[in-house]
């Protein structure tokens, strides 16, 4: 797999590249450190860069930047829970999937997950100008559509289990982000106190 060939590809033509997605050879560690982890990198990179020498825009109080150890301990911690995360997310989905008609192995269901999410981890380039970040959403809404196409292709999924499936997972998904989130924002703020 070529990291930048699967995500245009992934992109551009998502139905016809889950269907080689789905019947390729693929293991938990290759996915994660083959394609999540540059990906994710990239965006905790571009979100360090972002908020230590770019800033965010305070109106009456000027450019707000973080320290350069806080945005580095927070650029590690991100990317390290961005990975916790896709494999959790990908537990959870193979997991659910008898509930709805569907089958597929923790590979399957990672695979599901780290592609899904190309969108949003490319729109992390977006952190360069933190003021951007709004737009995210859009990649948010992309990813989604993305997870909807490859339901069916990698899981199994019947058509008429696909959205109810779709619903519940990103629920999941999104209950599993906040919580990480809140671990990743602890760990950050004992970080950023010197206690670690």
């Amino acid at each position: 797999m070529n990291l930048q060939a699967r995500t245009v590809a992934i992109l551009t033509k998502p139905a016809d590249e889950w269907r080689v997605i789905a019947s390729e050879p693929a293991d938990v560690a290759s996915l994660l450190r083959e394609y999540a982890a540059p990906l994710s990198g990239l965006s905790a990179v571009c979100r360090f860069i972002g908020l230590t020498l770019v800033g965010v825009g305070v109106p009456l109080l000027g450019t707000y930047r973080i320290g350069v150890l806080r945005g580095l301990s927070m650029a590690i911690v991100t990317w390290v829970f961005a990975l916790v995360g896709a494999w959790l997310s990908a537990v959870v989905v193979e997991k659910l999937a008898p509930n709805f008609k569907s089958h597929g192995s923790t590979v399957d269901a990672l695979k599901l997950v780290v592609y899904a999410m190309t969108p949003i981890w490319l729109a992390g380039v977006l952190a360069l100008v933190p003021q951007l970040l709004p737009l995210t959403m859009l990649a948010a809404l992309y990813s989604i559509y993305l997870f909807y196409l490859g339901l069916p292709v990698v899981m199994s999924t019947p058509a008429d289990q696909v959205v109810p499936y779709m619903v519940v997972a990103a629920l999941v998904i999104i209950v599993i982000s906040l919580v990480l989130g809140a671990f990743a924002g602890v760990a950050i703020g004992v970080s950023g106190m010197g206690i670690l």
